[in-house]
């Protein structure tokens, strides 16, 4: 492995001001932050190759229609040189989801040429952590650009733009989109195939992303959907809405199992859990939907069944009314032993004040990556990377996730992506998808993934479009080594099929 210290530094623009009115009435200079670029040279070797690439973390200026600037992106790109004519290799568009999220998750966890080490399901040991090289980084068969949204990473608003610009979902994917467009022109990658990747909330930008991008004659070769959720009616529990109950059902039966927290435990989780999805869709539904026309005698034999699927008692799943929301279930799941489950990866076990409390005081799947990613990013970026700025990067923002604008125009009820995919994917049938599941994520189920795609609504010729994949970790699978093998093995064959 060599790694070059000599960093280009490319300022793309020279300062602007904005003028803006004040509370007051009065018009004050707002800065408009350079657009810049830093560039520098690595070689790592990716199976039996030796991948030499040029990576650039950089800034590009979002403007409105009358040619001003609303927001700056900082984005990360690694293209592999030395490999003939880069406008024609293939080229991924990667980010997060959050929504509030940098794309710091899949960057240095999955697919990007470094990675944080990490010792799986435990809480990481202090500082320093390390920052290797990806053996499972998908760059040997795509160049990848990794992108953070307005308000994440080192992102922000600028010029005549507001938050509320940028804080929606429908605003998102305009935001979003128009950084690929400009990225695509300013770099010569039309004629690149080219593919998304986003994981969580970002499944739900890369759905209605591709449709809109499509709209605009920027088709693409494939998605990647990491632990995805299109259709949120699949995972909001609330007052009416069964179907939660329904689609979590699994994950609760598989971190039952991990925990050893069953009465009887199968020897095979697959077979387990193929038992525990007929129930769930089967007479588990059917009692939901008789509501108080539910008879004793069903009642008791329905939570009887719940208790040696999910590991809890029959009291308190009768006292629940059948109905275990997720933070109750990762509370009472291992109470008796004075620990929580996680929410992004259920293996995970966490400790409380107490152990008598309604719901966990902090999700412990994230607070063991948080520290452990933070460093690392901010050291790369601007260590390795070149890259300086004083600015704080934003990992996840609580701030953003508050203050986002769920609204859909001429849409009603629950989010729901669905239909952009079905759509893109009835408008391109060479549009391939990819669905990576977490058998151990309590965020994303992948129970809830699988009826989404069952209702789809696709016609019958193009539900080959669609593959799905399981790996047993949880909403980040790629920090379980096995898994983090397994989603090389699989993204690499999908990309290569998109491709033919």
């Amino acid at each position: 492995m060599t790694r070059m210290a000599l960093f280009l530094v490319v300022a793309l623009s020279p300062p602007i001001y904005a003028d803006e009115p004040a509370n007051d009435g009065k018009t004050i200079a707002m800065p408009i932050p350079e657009e810049r670029q830093v560039k520098s040279r690595h070689q790592i070797r990716i199976g039996e190759q030796a991948v030499a690439y040029e990576a650039t973390a950089g800034t590009m200026l979002l403007k409105n229609d009358a040619g001003n600037a609303t927001g700056s992106i900082f984005y990360t790109a690694y293209v592999r040189t030395g490999v003939g004519k880069t406008g024609l290799r293939p080229i991924s568009f990667i980010f997060n989801g959050g929504p509030g999220s940098s794309s710091v998750w899949l960057h240095l966890g999955a697919y990007g040429p470094r990675r944080v080490s990490f010792d799986d399901a435990e809480q990481p040991a202090p500082a320093p952590y390390q920052v290797v090289d990806n053996h499972a980084s998908i760059l040997d068969i795509s160049d990848l650009v990794f992108i953070d949204p307005v308000n994440t990473g080192f992102s922000q608003v600028a010029g005549e733009g507001e938050a509320k610009d940028f804080l929606g979902v429908e605003e998102d994917v305009k935001a979003v989109g128009e950084f690929i467009r400009l990225y695509v022109t300013r770099n010569q990658r039309w004629n690149s195939p080219k593919f998304l990747a986003g994981e969580s909330y970002g499944t739900t930008r890369a759905a209605a992303l591709v449709n809109h991008l499509q709209g605009k004659g920027i088709f693409f070769n494939g998605v990647m959907l990491v632990s995805s959720i299109l259709n949120f009616q699949t995972a909001r529990f609330e007052a009416g809405n069964d179907l939660p109950y329904i689609t979590f059902l699994p994950t609760y039966a598989a971190t039952a199992w991990y925990h050893n927290a069953l009465p009887e435990r199968a020897e095979d989780l697959g077979a387990f859990l193929a038992r525990v999805r007929q129930f769930a869709q089967g007479d588990y539904a059917q009692a939901l939907m008789k509501g108080s026309r539910l008879s004793a005698a069903e009642r008791a034999e329905i939570a009887g069944r719940l208790s040696e699927m999910i590991g809890l008692d029959t009291d308190y799943i009768e006292q629940a009314n059948l109905r275990i929301s997720i933070f109750r279930f990762t509370k009472e799941l291992l109470r008796d032993r004075r620990r929580t489950a996680g929410r992004l990866d259920s293996r995970y076990t966490g400790i409380d004040a107490d152990a008598a409390g309604e719901r966990f005081q902090h999700d412990p799947s994230y607070t063991a990556i948080l520290g452990p990613y933070t460093a690392a990013l901010n050291a790369y970026v601007r260590g390795e990377l070149g890259y300086q700025e004083d600015r704080e990067y934003q990992i996840l923002s609580g701030k953003v996730n508050r203050a986002w604008n769920w609204e859909v125009p001429n849409r009603t009820g629950y989010v729901n992506v669905a239909e952009d995919l079905r759509e893109a994917i009835s408008k391109n049938p060479h549009l391939k998808i990819f669905v990576a599941n977490g058998y151990y994520d309590l965020a994303t189920p992948f129970f809830a993934t699988e009826y989404t795609m069952d209702h789809l609504g696709l016609e019958a010729d193009l539900q080959n479009n669609i593959e799905m994949h399981y790996y047993e970790a949880g909403h980040m699978m790629y920090i379980h080594p096995p898994s983090l093998d397994k989603l090389k093995a699989d993204t690499t064959a999908f990309i290569r099929a998109a491709l033919r």
